[in-house]
């Protein structure tokens, strides 16, 4: 990476830093979310992006770290940050079991699988008296937006810097072999199996932290809202949009889409509902490999990148 964008990325990275000391509460409030959707799109990014495999099962990570903190703060009356620990290791264990004969599935296959595993995680916890049932977990308050806020934000810092370092490592070229070509990759004597399961652990490890801060910022853990399958869709469509694959497309992609969705929610409550439906439309026939291959060729295509992609889907 050339040294101005290490500069623009170290400017942007303090102007967000400091968000909580001349933002706004709502500001700040938002900014939480907003960059634990980004953390998210960048833990499925490493799977769905670099790996090639369309996961649809991510929100089971998210909801594992959160139950993970849940469970150790209510039941056990253990501090925050061994809750964090616990719902790291529930997801990571949940990967590598799972992961070892899920990952042998490819292509719409794989993804109908990772989609009924929030289905199944939301009916088990739902009958644990230790995670509360149906009813849910009440976390001790903690009211500190800033503190949630940098925690965020440095999450999201660290899950950017491991997709910077994929882009570099051996690891993260044996992921994008099998992305690229699974066979070919596995007669150029990468073990396709363990990296496939590593890179589900990876992105289920960032996953899981993102839903282990979020439940304590918002005190309240039901299984419903902890595997929604919703939340799932939205980081894949944030990484889509920005730019599966690439370093910073889909935090740039989160953080405008959620700033998008927070405005009509707001302002026009009537079409809130459809905006990433639309999102998915003009991602696929407009910029189908997203924002950041879009800047890329603008530049020397010109409209006849919009033209181009138009045109291969026939429209």
């Amino acid at each position: 990476m050339s040294g101005w964008r290490i500069g623009l990325a170290l400017v942007a990275l303090s102007i967000l830093a400091g968000v909580p000391w001349y933002g706004s509460d709502v500001l700040v409030q938002f900014g939480i979310n907003a960059l634990l959707l980004a953390v998210l799109a960048q833990g499925w990014n490493i799977i769905g992006g670099y790996t090639g495999y369309p996961s649809f099962g991510n929100s089971v990570f998210y909801g594992l770290g959160g139950y993970g903190v849940a469970i150790a703060m209510v039941q056990w009356r253990l501090p925050f940050a061994v809750g964090l620990f616990f719902g790291v290791a529930l997801a990571l264990l949940f990967a590598l079991v799972l992961g070892l004969p899920v990952l042998r599935l490819k292509g719409h296959y794989f993804a109908i699988a990772t989609l009924v595993l929030s289905q199944v995680m939301t009916a088990i916890v739902s009958n644990l008296r230790l995670a509360g049932q149906n009813i849910g977990l009440v976390l001790p308050p903690l009211n500190n937006d800033p503190l949630f806020y940098e925690l965020a934000l440095a999450l999201l810092a660290s899950a950017t810097l491991t997709i910077f370092w994929l882009t570099r490592s051996r690891f993260g070229f044996g992921l994008i072999a099998i992305r690229e070509n699974e066979e070919a990759a596995a007669v150029m004597g990468v073990n396709t199996t363990w990296y496939k399961v590593l890179a589900f652990a990876l992105s289920g490890l960032f996953s899981a932290l993102a839903g282990g801060i979020h439940a304590y910022w918002i005190t309240f853990l039901d299984p419903a809202s902890a595997f929604d399958l919703g939340l799932n869709v939205k980081m894949i469509i944030m990484a889509v949009f920005g730019g599966p694959g690439t370093v910073l497309g889909p935090v740039v992609g989160a953080l405008s889409l959620a700033a998008v969705s927070e405005f009509l929610a707001s302002e026009v409550t009537s079409i809130a509902g459809l905006f990433f439906g639309v999102v998915i439309v003009v991602a696929v026939v407009l910029m189908p490999l997203g924002l950041a291959d879009m800047l890329r060729r603008f530049r020397t295509t010109g409209w006849r990148y919009f033209i181009e992609n138009i045109r291969a889907h026939r429209l």
